[in-house]
């Protein structure tokens, strides 16, 4: 017989520290799926399987591990598994894994926390407690919710996480006067820049970018199996049939205004674009543009726009997170970072804190989250 499975914290610590590694595999894989690892460890402490989450309607974490350890021939009694999220419980694209784990006889599972997703939401902690397996909530519970914060805030608010990308000069400039920016930052500031659109399942701009900069929008990353979602705001239909970003990998959605004309829309549908009308009163149209995004199950959006169209998602308060990039140069006269609406007094000006900062070659990258 073996023992019992037992707590070990220095152990569970270092198992769920690799579930976590597994958990960021799952980057730009598994949207709108939570990015989630599992590692199975037998009963004299070695690891006998592993795995992420795959793509959307693959198999999860739990799944993939499971089947590694299948494949080496393991004893699963009394083994344990750790994992960065609360099992499933439901049946959706793929079985619950929660059942996977019970059948496969685990006598234990370590989840970093647990799934608030409606369907889940403890379901799978209880069916395996009903099924005598011993279960524990964390370590990496912070972790997998920073790991997964797309994901969370949709399946507990209904709407996606919003990231803006700024970047300019030391004196808050974007663009020389003519509009010349290429290139402000270096090329490691830029690459890490990449490596955050990649976690976004939609990248947004406005038309007035696409104009003046004709960009692909798109994640230049072998790495990247889902290319994201390109969104443009645009209220006339503008958007070029020879633009950069219809040439380019990845789906494309136009968000235009009532006013837009039915022939300039069928000829962008004509190109693969699809095309989703916002409501006329401009207050609504931001929170418009998330609810549509949430219902595509849209986790994380990242926000790389112009001074006008930045200034107004600030503006409206559903910023969850900035990521300014600072170029140690001073440019005098050009392009503004936001343009805002002009405050009553200093004590109305928006607070963020700050999460994080961080050199990449001579530009420091700062990360800030509202401060209420």
């Amino acid at each position: 017989m073996f023992p019992p499975a037992t707590a070990d914290i220095a152990a569970d610590d270092r198992w769920m520290a690799r579930a976590l590694e597994l958990a960021n595999q799952a980057v730009g894989v598994s949207d709108p799926n939570p990015r989630v690892g599992c590692v199975i460890v037998s009963a004299d402490g070695q690891c006998v399987g592993e795995g992420h989450t795959q793509r959307v309607g693959e198999a999860h974490a739990e799944a993939m591990a499971l089947r590694d350890a299948l494949q080496r021939g393991a004893d699963l009694r009394q083994a344990t598994a750790y994992v960065t999220l609360e099992p499933c419980a439901h049946h959706g694209r793929t079985p619950p894994c929660c059942e996977a784990l019970s059948r496969a006889g685990v006598a234990r599972v370590v989840a970093a926390c647990e799934d608030p997703n409606p369907r889940v939401r403890g379901a799978g902690l209880a069916h395996l407690r009903a099924q005598g397996i011993a279960v524990q909530i964390g370590p990496g519970g912070e972790a997998s919710e920073a790991l997964n914060v797309g994901f969370m805030k949709r399946m507990r608010s209904g709407l996606p996480f919003v990231r803006m990308k700024l970047a300019c000069s030391l004196d808050g400039r974007t663009a020389l006067p003519d509009g010349r920016s290429q290139w402000i930052t270096g090329e490691p500031a830029r690459r890490d820049g990449m490596a955050w659109r990649r976690r976004a399942a939609a990248l947004l701009t406005g038309i007035g970018t696409v104009l003046a900069d004709d960009p692909r929008l798109d994640v230049r990353e072998p790495e990247a199996i889902a290319a994201p979602l390109r969104v443009v705001l645009d209220r006339q239909a503008r958007l070029p049939l020879d633009a950069r970003l219809l040439a380019t990998q990845g789906p494309v959605l136009l968000m235009h205004g009532v006013d837009a004309f039915p022939k300039r829309l069928d000829a962008l549908r004509a190109h693969g674009v699809t095309c989703h009308s916002l409501p006329s009163n401009p207050d609504e149209q931001l929170h418009a543009v998330l609810h549509h995004l949430a219902e595509q199950e849209i986790n994380e959006l990242h926000i790389e726009a112009g001074a006008q169209l930045s200034g107004a998602w600030l503006a409206s308060g559903l910023v969850d997170e900035l990521l300014v990039y600072l170029a140690p140069k001073l440019i005098g006269p050009g392009r503004p970072l936001l343009e805002l609406p002009p405050l009553h007094s200093l004590a109305d000006a928006s607070s963020w804190r700050w999460i994080d900062s961080q050199a990449f070659g001579a530009d420091l990258r700062l990360r800030l989250r509202p401060s209420t």
